[in-house]
């Protein structure tokens, strides 16, 4: 861009905005987000309206859900992060570990914000493309690791394919990364993974690993996406050097609130999540029945690998009510939203085949 009123970065001045989920008409179904498609518990609602001092700064460390948190993991205090959404964190931690002549490594296609760390940062983007199945090629990756390298991120489930990463293989590609190079471990579907097999932070945080640190989010199971909360648990020394980085004050009392009150309301959200992992499955077997090759998903999503066609095909389901999120030249990810979407769902990607 050669129009700037100022001096910009060339690497931020090239940058394409984060681009939202499309939003969707009232008579149409919204299923670009990964949001949840159940409202927000009562308990959890009756929580944020009492939180009402809104002439007051919030807590800065959100205490009380670190603590929890903490509880939750056998982890002390200061080895729990709360930020706005693990995004944040994860901007947090790219600033923290990189600048300059680094490298920041990510599997790719993976999530869309990725890119953008280590251009913020300063850093280079190391991208290491997927397997035919659509999930981390830890191998490639461990390979492609170099004296640079400073932050590796592994998504599990993979954010938009859907395939998750097995304990075994995240465990054996630890032991080949340096140690005093960052993993992160996003676990924002967590939730929703039904695979016995698949890589748990709880394990490995119970393996002692002094460079992996676990994120994961109140946006997704557990409905607030609206009210962005998220958190990061690991060595405090590394989530130190995120805090310092991170805008103070950035997690409001109402969302402080939410995610207290969404861990008293656990067993009821969880329950409403083995729903959607339900419908998820019911929804993809059914898309391969019709033609797709649809790889395994295991987050409130599925992944149709459109190609050159994936514009086309989401104006297609546009056009039937269905706003999806589209990928160009890769595919199209599909969020599980209401039971009444199914069939619609099948109908036009069955359509989008003839």
């Amino acid at each position: 861009m050669t129009d700037l009123p100022v001096r910009i970065r060339p690497e931020i001045a090239a940058l394409p905005a984060y681009r939202q989920g499309r939003q969707a008409s009232a008579d149409a179904f919204k299923l670009s987000s990964n949001e949840n498609p159940f409202d927000p518990l009562p308990g959890v609602v009756e929580a944020v309206r009492a939180a009402t001092t809104f002439n007051r700064y919030p807590d800065a460390s959100a205490g009380r859900l670190r603590a929890r948190l903490a509880d939750r993991y056998a982890v002390a205090p200061d080895g729990v992060h709360v930020a706005a959404g693990s995004v944040s964190i994860l901007y947090q931690l790219a600033s923290a570990t990189s600048g300059p002549g680094d490298e920041i490594m990510f599997a790719w296609r993976s999530f869309e914000a990725y890119p953008g760390l280590a251009a913020v940062a300063g850093a280079t983007a190391v991208q290491v493309p997927l397997t035919a199945e659509a999930g981390h090629d830890l191998d490639a990756m461990a390979d492609a690791v170099t004296d640079r390298t400073r932050m590796i991120i592994v998504c599990s489930p993979n954010n938009p394919t859907g395939p998750v990463v097995t304990q075994a293989a995240f465990d054996a590609f630890v032991a080949r990364v340096p140690r005093d190079v960052l993993i992160v471990l996003d676990e924002a579907y967590a939730e929703f993974v039904t695979d016995p097999d698949a890589v748990t932070g709880a394990a490995v945080l119970a393996a002692g690993h002094a460079n992996v640190v676990i994120l994961r989010t109140f946006s997704k199971a557990y409905g607030l996406a609206g009210l962005r909360v998220g958190y990061a648990i690991g060595d405090h020394r590394i989530l130190d050097a995120a805090r310092s980085t991170g805008i103070p004050l950035s997690v409001t009392a109402q969302a402080e609130e939410a995610a207290l009150a969404s861990l008293d309301a656990e067993d009821e959200l969880l329950e409403r999540v083995r729903h959607i992992a339900a419908r998820r499955d019911a929804l993809a077997d059914r898309l391969r029945g019709a033609g797709w090759d649809v790889p395994v998903a295991q987050g409130n999503f599925v992944w149709l690998p459109a190609g050159e066609r994936t514009l086309e095909i989401a104006e297609a389901f546009a056009a039937a009510g269905l706003i999806v999120r589209a990928f160009a030249g890769d595919g199209v990810r599909i969020s599980i939203g209401e039971e009444e979407s199914v069939d619609r769902i099948v109908a036009a990607a069955a359509s989008a085949l003839d």
